[in-house]
């Protein structure tokens, strides 16, 4: 019997258009760029550009500028997830039929009021692992009539997937095959936890798909087969596992590499414009110092 040939490795480098690329992110597209080429792999950029309101076409512009700038070389042609709404609508129907989700509608107002009066009274309230309160999730309990009532009386709604539920149908242990290290340091298999982050959204009325959702589509339709980022999104691994599993999805390997931090210990932000590849490049700095600064 032949044997197959081995799969390419397939990486991704996906960045949002809100705002100018920091140094963070040029750690994060070399490493993918340098892991794909050590491996005969292949190297490609996503735009990820559902946040309707942040995103602008001159931002996009400089992904490419600063990335060209750096060396890197990636296929064409670059996936837009502005163009691929109705795939993650499609994904969300389907889970939907599942009966996983369920609509929200309590605001962020009520969200902090709830948490404030179960506190006040002696009660912790659980937290995600980025520090936000989990949803109370009383809409999960309502019935299907209920529910479609609720998104008939116009209030703004978000589809929040019912994690329990979701966990529970699942036939074995949830698991990630990381090959970076977390923040405990671990490399193999590492297990799961999904509940920790609550019940997440998918989709809101003012934005058609959450990363969660969007991201578990692409890898899956572009043939990811290894996932490089940073450690920030190593928690999140256990929600994407999860929509994996549920949408029988393959599962990528997995690789967080380190954060690169500010002066005031904490992770880079596009806000922080000294920071930026382009204010690196504008004081007359070249791209090898950049590499040499950042691995």
């Amino acid at each position: 019997m032949p044997v197959p040939p081995p799969v390419q490795p397939v990486f991704r480098f996906a960045p949002s258009p809100n705002g100018l690329l920091h140094l963070g992110h040029a750690l994060s597209a070399i490493v993918n760029h340098d892991m794909a080429a050590a491996m005969g792999g292949r190297l490609l950029l996503r735009i990820e550009d559902l946040d309707r309101t942040r995103c602008r076409p001159e931002f996009e512009a400089a992904i490419f500028e600063d990335l060209a700038w750096l060396g890197l070389t990636w296929e064409q042609p670059v996936r837009r997830q502005s163009d691929h709404l109705d795939l993650y609508a499609a994904a969300l129907e389907r889970l939907r039929a599942m009966g996983l989700v369920y609509p929200s509608v309590m605001s962020r107002g009520e969200i902090k009021a709830a948490v404030a009066a179960a506190e006040a009274s002696g009660e912790p309230w659980p937290r995600d692992p980025d520090g936000s309160p989990l949803y109370p999730g009383r809409e999960r309990e309502l019935s299907a009539r209920e529910q479609e009532a609720l998104i008939a009386g116009g209030r703004p709604h978000a589809w929040r997937l019912d994690v329990a539920k979701a966990v529970g149908r699942l036939a074995e242990p949830l698991t990630w095959q990381e090959t970076g290290a977390g923040p405990a340091g671990r490399t193999g298999p590492i297990a799961a936890e999904p509940a920790v982050w609550g019940d997440v959204v998918l989709s809101r009325s003012d934005a058609p798909s959450s990363y969660h959702l969007s991201v578990v589509v692409d890898d899956a339709l572009q043939g990811i087969t290894h996932v490089v980022r940073g450690r920030d999104l190593y928690d999140a691994t256990s929600i994407h596992r999860l929509l994996q599993r549920l949408l029988d999805l393959p599962e990528p390997l997995y690789h967080h590499h380190r954060l690169l931090l500010g002066p005031d210990g904490r992770k880079l932000s596009k806000s922080n414009g000294d920071t930026g590849i382009a204010a690196f490049r504008a004081a007359g700095r070249s791209a090898a110092e950049l590499r040499a600064m950042v691995l």
